[in-house]
């Protein structure tokens, strides 16, 4: 396979980038323009004429989309194929499979891998049907908490926020995914044991963080007389440690195909937002997710256009970040889950075939909401040295539908008049005479817009992230679904740890002395 560099479509954007769109061109913004640059699909629109392309660039980078093949690689992971891999190196050499998690509806896969897999899961959720209306029967418990981290935490978490107008009357989540013992007990403060029921995910049954918050919510049953097994639900894969009755209320299994940033859509999720929202709501956001599975199987689909224009910024505009900012209360906790979705996946030095790469892979993201983020780092967004290419997310409507009119305008209009004013004055900036006045514009950025945040409409915005972050993966040609740059911390916490505990025998914890001990790390062999 040609290294990115050498493919003809890469050459040609590089030519197209000696003279780019200059957005502060008082002729640019046409109709035409506006209008030509807006594509639409699932519930949303994604208007990107603030971005430096031409239709020049966007059919360069199209081809760029046909040179790697990138529609074949979407059918392969959709289907089962092995993909997780890196040629010639050992690698986890698995299939990627958390469409299949909501494949429960119109144009089902066919592939055997895919079916066995969304045949699997469907098990699962009639499982969670049936416990979900035997709690509800029971009506013992009014509060969840969820103990897991990374992807066992960041999306089932922002996908709950987002919908809390669709919450259950008394049913409420929490979560515990930090190791630090202040997160667990400010949770465990806010409480009543007695009505909560704990969910605790890990897929290997054995990650640290996890396994410690457990037994820390265990001591506090305990304490409370209560029995744990009457307030604890696994969600693991079978066979692991935790696929253990006898320490649990209920198992819900999640598989090696599912990896944890992609997984909110699986048990790892559904158990939780299940609770939450109900079990229809639920299937909302599994049927949302799944229109934008089948929708990134088609030509010239909204999240590769997106991940073609990251593609434009960071390696030919060479624009080393990107900052997601969603117009909407409700995406409070999104943009964390994006950091992981996409720097954990593309975040690569080396190709699938091992080698080293010399062009630029994923970018650094991070964000916060509008209109808050205005009065705090759009400053810098504005007026700093580097651009930031910005990607807005918004809705037409508001989820709750009381709003006020306050001087001829209602809440959600001034919201929206924010956001578009944000991404006019990031392309076309200001001149002024006053040095300290002057915008200089030409700041790429574009917006997702949606009609109102309810299940399907997040559920379709989730994929169309994931989708976004894989399509991108495929055109660096890098292992979007592994994440070794987290072990090696792993490893040397540990070994560390172990200190601890050897030092624990011989004096108290107030007497451990952190500097030997990193020393000690550092002169032991790897």
């Amino acid at each position: 396979m040609k290294s990115f560099l050498q493919l003809k479509s890469v050459q040609q954007l590089q030519s197209l980038v000696k003279q780019p769109i200059d957005l502060t061109n008082s002729d640019l913004f046409t109709p035409k323009r506006i209008e030509a640059m807006r594509a639409s699909a699932v519930g949303f629109d994604l208007l990107y004429a603030t971005e430096r392309v031409t239709s020049q660039v966007i059919e360069a980078l199209f081809h760029l989309a046909d040179e790697t093949n990138v529609y074949e690689k979407m059918g392969k992971m959709q289907e089962g194929e092995e993909i997780n891999a890196i040629e010639g190196f050992e690698s986890e050499r698995r299939s990627v499979l958390h469409t299949a998690m909501r494949d429960q509806f119109d144009h089902r896969q066919t592939a055997t891998k895919a079916l066995d897999a969304s045949n699997l899961a469907k098990k699962e959720l009639q499982k969670l049907e049936k416990f979900l209306s035997h709690l509800d029967r029971e009506n013992r418990f009014t509060d969840l908490i969820q103990v897991g981290i990374g992807g066992s935490d960041l999306g089932p978490r922002a996908l709950y926020l987002s919908l809390l107008p669709y919450c259950r009357p008394n049913h409420r989540l929490h979560f515990i995914s930090n190791v630090d013992p202040d997160d667990a007990n400010e949770i465990l403060r806010t409480v009543d044991l007695k009505k909560t029921l704990i969910v605790v995910v890990s897929k290997s049954g054995t990650t640290l963080e996890t396994l410690t918050n457990e037994e820390f919510v265990r001591s506090h049953l305990l304490k409370k007389g209560l029995n744990p097994k009457e307030h604890i639900i696994a969600v693991t894969g079978e066979k692991s440690p935790m696929d253990d009755p006898s320490r649990y209320l209920a198992s819900f299994y999640i598989w090696d195909f599912v990896g944890g940033r992609y997984s909110a859509t699986s048990m790892a999720g559904a158990v939780s937002l299940g609770f939450a929202v109900g079990f229809s709501s639920l299937m909302e956001i599994l049927r949302g997710a799944h229109a934008m599975d089948l929708h990134a199987k088609t030509e010239r689909n909204l999240p590769l256009l997106s991940a073609l224009i990251g593609i434009w910024n960071r390696n030919f505009l060479h624009l080393p970040t990107v900052a997601v900012i969603p117009y909407s209360q409700a995406l409070i906790r999104f943009p964390a889950h994006l950091q992981q979705l996409d720097m954990e996946s593309n975040g690569k030095r080396v190709d699938k075939m091992g080698r080293s790469v010399d062009y630029a892979t994923g970018p650094v993201v991070w964000g916060e909401i509008g209109t808050n983020s205005q009065h705090s780092f759009f400053q810098l967004i504005h007026q700093g040295v580097d651009p930031i290419p910005v990607e807005f997310i918004a809705f037409r409507k508001s989820q709750d539908p009381h709003d006020l009119e306050v001087k001829a305008t209602i809440s959600q209009e001034k919201l929206l008049a924010n956001l578009f004013a944000q991404s006019i004055a990031l392309a076309v900036g200001q001149k002024s005479t006053n040095p300290n006045k002057v915008f200089l514009g030409n700041r790429p950025n574009r917006v997702l817009l949606g009609d109102r945040m309810d299940p399907f409409s997040l559920g379709a915005l989730l994929a169309f992230y994931e989708h976004k972050v894989a399509f991108q993966g495929f055109i660096w040609n890098v292992n979007s679904f592994d994440q070794e740059g987290v072990q090696l911390g792993k490893v040397l916490a540990g070994r560390i740890l172990d200190l601890f505990a050897a030092e624990r025998l011989h004096k108290p914890a107030s007497e451990f002395d952190l500097g030997e001990a990193f020393l000690r790390i550092l002169k032991e062999p790897q």
